[in-house]
């Protein structure tokens, strides 16, 4: 298998992950005298913040997935993979992925994070993470699935396991996800299964600190707090969950939760990648980059958003926060910091022995600017935060609407979501409430099979230890 992209003379730049950060470099780099390769598990672009919403049916999976290939067709020099980094090599400046190798002059690490369980094998096997629109999906259908069971069930103790959602975790994702099923079990639940008592169902939200949303301030934690209580939310502090076995939550205390949906939003770390590793690695994985996003003594190699660490900035010594605008601001900067760097390269080739400028000197180091914190609850119930201002309850409800519908990339996914969201507000009903499972075929399942024993990059290391003995 080859990833087949023929070199031009255009320099050329992979990037790994299509998220925010990827997609933003991607879009700016496209439009530059380059060639550029992205490539991703994944042959769509997801909206993170809108992920959620999936898991309580409120939205279609589609009108916040945008597939790559649909966005970038107009790009003359762009190409796009669907693969998944394994190994970099940057003496040869080459990445190993899951079908082949790639030649690179600049590789960029935009890739995110994934879930941390922190070493235990029973939460990793049984909690259901947040972070695709897979996971999404897969904790709708348990969700829909367990109320279906819980009609004709045996036992007492068995429907009460199928009722109970257990979230670890009260950050943003775990703040939003309680309320939107919250409101599921409010408004849906009573009309969709009548022959159900819906006080039946509980809502669990575990956080291991003193607080809801950390990153924001107490009065906006305080709000937080109090709009799910209010909405009925068991929002319980000081919990650490040490295990998950025989279908309950164990916690450090002694306390059990018994549950079949278990959500795990609790800790992230960077996605690892084979080549970078040691004094490379940072907190949580994060590899560890300069002002410019530049990984040091790493000719070529850089890494933006959740999967970097860069602790340059004045204003954020210990690193920035691992939020969708530190990725897009550094891959905004990044696009025309590579760009001087590939001008600055090809002089130097065009004029070998020749005194080059200190190309540090004309490139510019990254500054985060806060644009601010916001997440929503329920129905007329969220909380803003733009600097000094600080908003919660409607107005901040409605400004989180708009801040997110602007997000949204495609005028179509726009309108769709909107529609949803004023069938939501209208009816109080979430329209999309179908249990579906996807089946791969079976030429698909033994590729991915096969992907996973092959094209490791063993033969670049083996040339690299024959190297070394010669």
């Amino acid at each position: 298998m080859s990833i087949n992209i023929k070199r031009n003379q255009l320099k050329r730049v992979v990037i790994v992950g299509g998220g925010l950060g990827g997609l933003r470099l991607a879009e700016d780099l496209s439009k530059a005298n380059l060639q550029v390769v992205l490539i991703d598990k994944n042959n769509f672009h997801q909206f993170p913040p809108l992920i959620y919403q999936i898991a309580s049916a409120g939205i279609d999976p589609s009108s916040i997935s945008f597939p790559f290939r649909q966005i970038f067709r107009k790009r003359k020099n762009f190409y796009f993979r669907m693969a998944e980094a394994r190994a970099v090599f940057p003496d040869k400046k080459i990445l190993q992925t899951s079908i082949g190798k790639i030649e690179y002059d600049y590789l960029v690490f935009a890739a995110g994070t994934t879930t941390n369980f922190y070493g235990n094998a029973n939460i990793e096997k049984w909690a259901i993470p947040m972070k695709t629109v897979s996971e999404a999906m897969g904790l709708r259908n348990a969700v829909l699935s367990n109320l279906e069971r819980a009609l004709t069930c045996a036992t007492e103790a068995e429907r009460q396991e199928l009722l109970n959602v257990v979230i670890v975790g009260g950050g943003a994702t775990g703040v939003e996800i309680a309320g939107a099923l919250s409101e599921m079990k409010r408004y849906v639940i009573p009309y969709d299964y009548p022959d159900m008592d819906s006080s039946l169902m509980h809502i669990y939200l575990l956080e291991a600190g003193d607080r809801l949303l950390a990153g924001m301030s107490k009065d906006s934690s305080k709000k937080a707090y109090d709009f799910l209580t209010s909405m009925g939310v068991d929002v319980q502090f000081g919990k650490m969950v040490t295990d998950y076995k025989d279908h309950k939550v164990l916690m450090k205390d002694g306390q059990e939760i018994p549950t079949r949906t278990f959500l795990w939003v609790s800790g992230v770390k960077a996605q690892p990648i084979t080549g970078i590793d040691g004094d490379h690695l940072g907190r949580g994985f994060r590899i560890v980059v300069d002002e410019f996003n530049r990984i040091p003594g790493m000719d070529g190699l850089f890494a933006i958003g959740d999967q970097c660490i860069q602790t340059t900035d004045p204003a954020y010594p210990g690193g920035h926060p691992q939020l969708a605008q530190v990725a897009i601001q550094q891959a905004a900067l990044l696009a025309k910091n590579i760009q001087k760097i590939a001008k600055a390269d090809e002089e130097n080739e065009k004029h070998p022995g020749s005194s080059a400028p200190n190309i540090d000197q004309q490139l510019k180091p990254f500054r985060y600017k806060n644009l601010g914190s916001m997440a929503t609850i329920g129905r007329h119930k969220a909380v803003v935060e733009l600097g000094k201002f600080h908003s919660q309850g409607f107005f901040a409800w409605v400004l989180w609407l708009v801040v997110h519908l602007r997000s949204i990339l495609g005028v179509k996914n726009k309108v769709m979501v909107l529609l949803n969201w004023l069938w939501k507000y209208v009816s109080y009903n979430d329209s999309i409430r179908m249990i579906t499972y996807a089946t791969k075929p079976k030429e698909v399942r033994d590729r991915l099979k096969r992907e996973q024993t092959t094209h490791l990059g063993t033969d670049l290391l083996e040339n690299e230890e024959e190297e070394e003995e010669a």
